[in-house]
């Protein structure tokens, strides 16, 4: 997607009337949207000649027919790392867990307003288009730990490990800050966008995440270190 064209976003819910809702909103902002009616549908779009490159966001409804979204966003993260945000009736945080757990970028309950669906896809974009800025360093080295702005590469003991696109903005604006505190909200703001402040748990599961590929033992962490009731600081 270059600056002057609008996103594509793929709208995947089986209620008709909330599916035109979101993308009868979009359309009206500017964004070229294309629709799924079910999860095994919007798979086999993504999948078909053009596939994911026309697509830059999914919005992916959890509980559907044929193939639930959970199944949808488990295999779209086998080979690719296009933005999702979900929705769904749902507002426990595990759920939100479970979500974000299994490669969500984000999490939408319903029912919600035309305000905060536009705050949570402009948030989103923001994200994708992040992860491919200029870097402000070229190189980090904290430990076996060596993050290579230039390349986006991070290894760990001369490996290299995958990271998805949230995991890596998370963890560059704390190597960008190595040695200082930063405040959840403050995190949350500089990776997820300034609608967000009080979205803790989004924290917990990719730092979580990040520990698990990134530290030697992740419940001992020698790398990424809490600072209990503020929020988290990387190691010199």
């Amino acid at each position: 997607m270059s600056i002057d064209q609008p996103a594509t976003v793929l709208v995947v819910d089986d209620e008709l009337s909330l599916r035109k809702f979101v993308a009868t909103t979009l359309s009206a902002r500017g964004y070229r949207v294309l629709q799924a009616a079910d999860g095994a549908e919007a798979l086999e779009m993504l999948t078909n000649s053009e596939g994911i490159d026309r697509v830059q966001l999914v919005i992916l409804d959890v509980a559907m027919p044929r193939l639930g979204g959970l199944e949808v966003l488990t295999e779209l993260r086998r080979w690719s790392q296009v933005p999702v945000i979900v929705l769904s009736v749902l507002g426990e945080e595990a759920d939100k867990v479970r979500a974000l757990d299994l490669g969500a970028d984000d999490y939408l309950t319903k029912p919600f307003g035309v305000p905060e669906l536009l705050a949570r896809v402009r948030a989103a974009l923001r994200r994708a288009q992040a992860a491919g800025s200029p870097p402000t360093a070229s190189r980090l080295t904290v430990g076996d730990l060596v993050i290579d702005f230039a390349r986006r590469l991070v290894t760990v003991g001369g490996r290299e490990v995958k990271l998805t696109r949230v995991e890596y903005v998370l963890l560059a604006e704390l190597a960008n800050n190595a040695g200082k505190v930063l405040t959840h909200s403050t995190l949350l703001q500089r990776v997820w966008g300034p609608e967000y402040g009080d979205e803790h748990n989004y924290l917990r599961v990719f730092v979580r995440r990040l520990r698990q590929k990134l530290e030697p033992n992740p419940d001992q962490p020698q790398y990424i270190v809490t600072m209990p009731g503020v929020g988290y600081r990387l190691r010199e």
